[in-house]
């Protein structure tokens, strides 16, 4: 069994025409064909933002390291969603 703390990722980074800040990870060696269809078209065009080689102790900006991970070797895919934006609330 792999010792967790070597294990390395080399991930391709995607972002799609139709939403702003929506991030699709993928491993590089699989490409895009774990991804399921439906999510691939409402990415919509999708433009390679990254390449990066993921490890347990690499900080990514709004995304939690181990999650993605696990994620890719379970799915073949990480989706990172959004920031969520609060309304500002109305003065009384």
């Amino acid at each position: 069994m792999t010792d967790s703390t070597k294990q390395k990722i080399l991930c391709d980074i995607y972002k799609g025409e139709k939403k702003d800040e929506m991030y699709l990870y993928v491993p590089k060696l699989d490409g895009l064909e774990n991804v399921p269809e439906a999510l691939l078209h409402g990415f919509g065009e999708l433009t390679l933002v990254t390449t990066l080689v993921l490890t347990e102790s690499r900080k990514l900006a709004r995304a939690d390291i181990l999650k993605v991970m696990a994620e890719l070797s379970k799915n073949g895919f990480y989706l990172q969603m959004p920031p969520v934006k609060y309304p500002r609330q109305q003065q009384h």
